[in-house]
């Protein structure tokens, strides 16, 4: 009898299956927990308060990344953030965790580290305390976010009970046109069906323009599935992903990486599987995106001009934009392009990797940021900061006028008082335009690193194909 055709996802998933709990449910085994300042010293010290120790402490990393300051010398980390360290410090050490400290080689965002180091693997199941987890799936990994009760128990048992999601194939087809980026693909595909569109679903990404992607790329895409309301984002592995972990810390070597390599090849989805619903994409059609409101499906092209709630019909959809323009301060029809901007930030878990920065770079090379906008410039990890520096990177942002500061989550979440100040508009490399997500009462708009770039030379959002060299 002929073998049903397989998903990514179902030859994954069952390959960590302990066992079956309902139909649609399964208890999983874990290959990497991550853990974050955050959510990891809590989770520790609760296992602690409960007399239990670390099933797996080889398969535990962590690395303090939210609550630490980016200013040089962490000055201005706060007494939560560190006592937040100090505890990550202790608990890992007493329980023989791996910490990638604070200016040690491998510390940064823990979705930037665990790339980089060859910590996330493809057909690994990936977990940690934080909802940008899915970014790992741009490795064909299985990867999500889980809660503080979910962390303490995979702590004390390397498991973990999960229902089956549905799935969605999305295909982004075609070449990318000039200007056009990872970013943009993710922010139109939002736009497109929805911020909850992905609800209950692991979406995998596909088409030919997935396959051109860098993995970087790659890793901006899955790192935005939890904005499309999905838990899990993947792509497929392929020689890109494998010449991309080739010889990294923790990836396998000599005989085991060959090994390795021929299991990865295994799995892509079967060419006839099929999928719950299916999705396409035109990337020919795709321009620059720029968010103009408080959720990520508020995006339009940045030739566009903002919502008119007046020619809405639906009276819901209508309020919703009225209230999201009124915090945004905005102007019913106004293009979106010339909006003038007070800060850009160019980092988080979604943009702060080496192509980010280049790409950055190369706007910012030889220009200056406008005399009414403050900009930072925040690599992902040590590891990122190291190759920048040895390119001239920091060079080039510092000339132009920005700030060049040290690894970590920043104004992405707003920690450490790193924040925009009330009223005042940011131009942000990072995942969620939220109300108050980059401080109380402050306005983001999310762009690509390019994109962010532009609007700090122009003082004003900026369509950045006008910027070519």
């Amino acid at each position: 009898m002929q073998t049903p055709a397989r998903t990514m996802l179902a030859k994954i998933w069952d390959q960590h299956v302990i066992a079956r709990v309902s139909n649609d449910t399964d208890l999983l085994h874990v290959d990497r927990h991550l853990l974050h300042d955050l959510g990891g010293s809590r989770g520790l010290l609760d296992l602690k308060s409960r007399d239990l120790s670390v099933h797996n402490p080889e398969l535990t990393f962590a690395t303090p990344d939210h609550a630490i300051s980016t200013a040089h010398g962490r000055a201005g980390t706060s007494k939560v953030g560190l006592e937040l360290l100090a505890g990550l410090r202790a608990e890992t050490s007493a329980t023989g965790i791996r910490m990638f400290d604070v200016d040690e080689p491998g510390q940064g965002i823990v979705h930037v580290i665990g790339p980089e180091l060859g910590l996330s693997l493809p057909g690994c199941l990936i977990v940690c305390g934080d909802s940008h987890t899915c970014t790992h799936g741009g490795l064909g990994a299985l990867a999500f976010g889980i809660g503080s009760s979910e962390l303490t128990h995979v702590l004390a048992t390397q498991a973990l009970i999960q229902r089956r999601p549905r799935t969605m194939r999305v295909r982004f087809e075609g070449r990318l046109p000039v200007g056009v980026t990872a970013k943009d693909l993710i922010l139109t595909l939002i736009g497109h069906i929805g911020a909850a569109a992905g609800t209950g679903y692991a979406v995998e990404y596909a088409g030919s323009a997935i396959r051109d992607l860098p993995v970087e790329g790659r890793l901006t895409i899955c790192n935005l599935s939890i904005e499309l309301g999905a838990k899990m984002g993947l792509i497929a592995p392929d020689e890109k992903t494998y010449d991309y972990l080739r010889g990294r810390p923790y990836a396998p070597q000599g005989e085991m990486w060959d090994r390795a390599v021929a299991a990865w090849r295994k799995l892509p989805s079967d060419p006839d599987a099929v999928f719950d619903r299916e999705v396409v994409i035109d990337v020919e059609k795709i321009i620059p995106q720029v968010t103009w409101g408080i959720s990520p499906e508020h995006v339009i092209g940045v030739d566009g001009r903002v919502p008119n709630p007046s020619e809405v019909a639906d009276a819901a959809r209508r309020a919703a934009i009225e209230t999201a323009i009124d915090y945004m301060g905005l102007t019913p029809g106004a293009p979106i392009a010339g909006t003038p901007v007070d800060w850009v930030f160019i980092g988080s878990c979604t943009n702060s990797r080496l192509s980010d920065l280049r790409a950055a770079a190369e706007i910012a090379r030889g220009r200056k940021v406008a005399s009414n906008v403050r900009a930072w410039v925040v690599p992902g990890s040590e590891i990122v900061k190291r190759d920048a520096v040895a390119e001239g990177l920091d060079k080039i942002f510092t000339d132009a006028g920005f700030e060049w500061r040290e690894p970590g989550c920043s104004m992405c979440l707003a920690a450490n008082g790193e924040v925009v100040a009330p009223g005042q508009r940011s131009v942000s490399t990072s995942n969620r335009n939220f109300v108050g997500r980059q401080g109380p009462r402050a306005r983001t708009h999310l762009a690509s690193p390019a994109s962010a770039a532009a609007a700090a030379i122009a003082g004003a959002i900026a369509d950045v194909r006008t910027m070519g060299r």
